[in-house]
């Protein structure tokens, strides 16, 4: 059996509990107190019945902790799958946009999503969702923005006559819508 990784030598048991009691992450508290009970001259085993994990990754703690101090006790996060647009292609996305679209050579007065997903495909062959092309001109700063429909043969007097309107001035109700209810 191999000999156990040695804790540094800048911390004891009773400053690892100050940190604990500081700290708001409860998975680096976890870690504290299990090392604390390594500095305390506690066995790996005990360590790993107060952190509630194997021996493993007691060890894997105790490496964290030596190369980065507290803050590698800290729960790093993740950075998740790389995306499929780089900053090369969010530019030439971008410049797209400013510069909107030539009728006579995109065959479209105005660019939808479904028309810059297909741009993007002949122009660099990385196949996109619509919500992804949006989230991206999203996180640019463009918002998707759509005109209210409005039927051509709409009459704007006739709708003006519809609307609903208010007296001019409110009245005072009766005496009688007062009374209490039996």
């Amino acid at each position: 059996m191999a000999a156990p990784v040695a804790l540094r030598d800048d911390f004891d048991g009773s400053s690892l509990r100050a940190l604990a009691k500081r700290t708001r992450d409860a998975g680096q508290l976890r870690r504290f107190l299990a090392l604390a009970e390594i500095y305390d001259g506690g066995s790996r085993g005990e360590a790993a019945r107060i952190g509630g994990v194997g021996l493993q990754t007691v060890r894997d703690w105790v490496l964290r902790f030596n190369a980065r101090g507290p803050e590698g006790l800290i729960d790093a996060k993740h950075p998740g799958p790389t995306p499929k647009l780089n900053a090369e292609h969010r530019a030439a996305l971008l410049h797209l946009v400013e510069e909107g679209p030539i009728p006579s050579v995109d065959g479209v007065v105005r660019w939808r999503l479904k028309d810059l997903v297909a741009w993007i495909q002949e122009e660099f062959a990385i196949s996109l969702d619509e919500t992804t092309v949006g989230r991206a001109l999203r996180t640019m700063g463009y918002r998707k923005l759509s005109a209210r429909p409005r039927h051509h043969a709409q009459d704007a007097e006739a709708a003006e006559a519809f609307k609903k309107t208010s007296p001019t001035r409110w009245r005072r109700s009766g005496r009688a819508s007062q009374k209490p209810p039996r």
